[in-house]
């Protein structure tokens, strides 16, 4: 089959949105003419793509494995266009899955100062914790921490280095005690986080005389949501634990005590992540300067 770049981008569209309409709105067409093109690359290709329903449409397993293979290579010929154009303000939906611990991206100035700066530019932001490949499911980079992302991604340091931090409440410290130590913790109620409910809560990570290891505490409340760790820990309802900067407000008017400090020492934050190719688009490219230049004027914390 002749390749036909309208039909694939059209099917592109679906792919990410799994609804005709949807992908009809977002590229200006008719719901018609997205089902027809989907129908018209099945029928040339001979296998299924997707399965249709009243509300939405799934992929077949040829479907995603064919989304795999062009997200890429589209997504490189729209960046060669508009680099040959020369299009000098960009413009366009930049899509980002952001993790929810990433307080430099998430505490808003990195998004207000580059909406600002670059009015040509939709961020569509969704905040998530789930581990998945950014480019099959229709992201143009992400934001997490370095550990877990890929190696054949190019990653671009946002803000300086982290680290984690169990905090309790001046109430719960004066009914239960400070631990000495992170073993100690098993004794204390505790609040913990899971990203969903078929995995096992977060295990507590520290270091000590230079070697890593972890205590599986045992969370009398696990959640999915920081803010609900941090409400319960407001309100004494035990010791939390995640990165200091999403408790810096409560430490810094004394709502929260850090605890245990000296067994946890700071390491690398998070990253701003992307594709490796050879033609980024302009509107990533825009962002991916904005978060440089921040970075060298320290204006991220």
């Amino acid at each position: 089959m002749e390749p036909d770049l309208n039909l694939l981008r059209l099917f592109q569209a679906v792919a990410e949105s799994h609804n005709f309409r949807a992908a009809a709105d977002r590229l200006g067409v008719t719901r018609s003419a997205v089902s027809q093109a989907v129908r018209k690359l099945e029928d040339g290709l001979g296998v299924a793509l997707v399965q249709r329903s009243t509300r939405s449409v799934r992929l077949t397993e040829a479907g995603q494995r064919l989304h795999r293979q062009v997200a890429g290579p589209l997504s490189t010929l729209s960046a060669a266009l508009d680099e040959a154009g020369g299009d000098a303000s960009p413009r366009g939906v930049l899509k980002l899955a952001v993790t929810s611990i990433a307080e430099p991206f998430l505490g808003g100035q990195l998004v207000a100062s580059f909406a600002q700066a670059h009015p040509g530019i939709t961020l569509d932001v969704t905040v998530t914790d789930e581990e998945f490949d950014i480019v099959a499911a229709g992201f143009d980079a992400g934001v997490r921490l370095g550990e877990v992302i890929e190696q054949d991604m190019v990653a671009v340091p946002l803000g300086g280095p982290q680290r984690e931090l169990a905090v309790a409440a001046p109430a719960y410290i004066a009914a239960h005690g400070t631990p000495a130590h992170p073993r100690e913790l098993v004794r204390h109620r505790c609040i913990g986080w899971r990203r969903r409910p078929d995995v096992a809560p977060h295990r507590w990570e520290f270091v000590e005389d230079g070697r890593p290891f972890d205590v599986q505490v045992d969370p009398q409340v696990t959640t999915n949501d920081l803010s609900l760790m941090i409400n319960a820990a407001l309100a004494g309802g035990g010791i939390t634990f995640g990165i200091e900067a999403c408790f810096r407000p409560w430490l810094e008017r004394g709502e929260l005590v850090p605890l245990l400090q000296d067994y946890l020492p700071s390491f690398p934050g998070f990253f701003l992540y992307y594709p490796d190719r050879r033609h980024a688009p302009p509107k990533l490219r825009a962002l991916v300067d904005h978060v440089r230049a921040l970075r060298d004027g320290a204006a991220l914390a």
